[in-house]
């Protein structure tokens, strides 16, 4: 379980966001609080994997209050003004959602959560999606092609392209690619958190990223993907994170 806290002075988004957290079922709600500085208070008693927090607070501010934190958690701000958008890049949020949120948009947020606390854990962390055991991979992973069990190393791959039904792995050495049955949607949901949808057809590996020109990622070996308008801003947030300059 993910211990998460909720920090917001507005008694109804804090209501809100603790009720949002408690129904994720790999989200454990280890405190509600008004202010940065309770939150702090609490932080220092209990451990803290993520924080959901919004920024316009008396006081303390979240972005504050984020700044002076030594043991950073898992951050996503939360708050009514999209100004504050990329100040929150600046200080490595994972994400940022801007109110007023549903609960889809929540749950969004919270998958992106527990794929950066895989990762930072180095495991395999099993979580329950609609009812089924899933399971996110960190490592490694088998695919069944050409009738045989094949392990494939994550850091290996550098795009995943969708055609119908199948999947192509593709692979930053000279290995051939590899064409799997599975799903986009079952893939996005099993690999870790440094591979992001781009394109309805497209999953890179973002540590394999050469450039970015215009509406298309360059990779190595001169492959040229495609971003998607839905999965633009997404990607653009990403960017925004990592940009050095004005």
């Amino acid at each position: 379980m993910i211990n998460v806290l909720a920090i917001d002075d507005e008694p109804l988004a804090l209501q809100q966001l603790a009720a949002y957290i408690g129904k994720v079922p790999f989200f454990n709600l280890a405190g509600e609080c008004s202010s940065a500085l309770q939150a702090k208070e609490l932080m220092e008693k209990t451990q803290i994997d993520a924080i959901f927090c919004d920024i316009n607070m008396p006081d303390l501010s979240g972005m504050d209050f984020v700044k002076q934190l030594k043991n950073r958690p898992i951050v996503v701000f939360t708050t009514a003004y999209s100004k504050y958008a990329v100040e929150g890049y600046k200080v490595d949020a994972l994400d940022y959602l801007l109110k007023p949120f549903g609960l889809e948009e929540f749950k969004e947020s919270a998958d992106k959560v527990k794929k950066q606390y895989d990762l930072i854990h180095g495991q395999s962390a099993a979580s329950v999606v609609d009812g089924k055991d899933e399971m996110t991979i960190t490592d490694s992973l088998f695919v069944k092609t050409e009738g045989k069990m094949v392990k494939i190393s994550i850091a290996e791959i550098s795009y995943i392209e969708g055609m119908s039904e199948y999947l192509k792995i593709h692979f930053a050495s000279d290995r051939r690619p590899v064409i799997v049955l599975f799903s986009m949607k079952r893939m996005e949901e099993k690999l870790p958190a440094n591979f992001m949808r781009v394109h309805r057809s497209f999953i890179v590996n973002l540590d394999r990223i050469k450039e970015v020109n215009k509406n298309r990622i360059v990779l190595d070996k001169d492959v040229y993907l495609p971003i998607g308008d839905l999965y633009r801003d997404n990607f653009t947030k990403y960017l925004n994170r990592r940009f050095l300059g004005k």
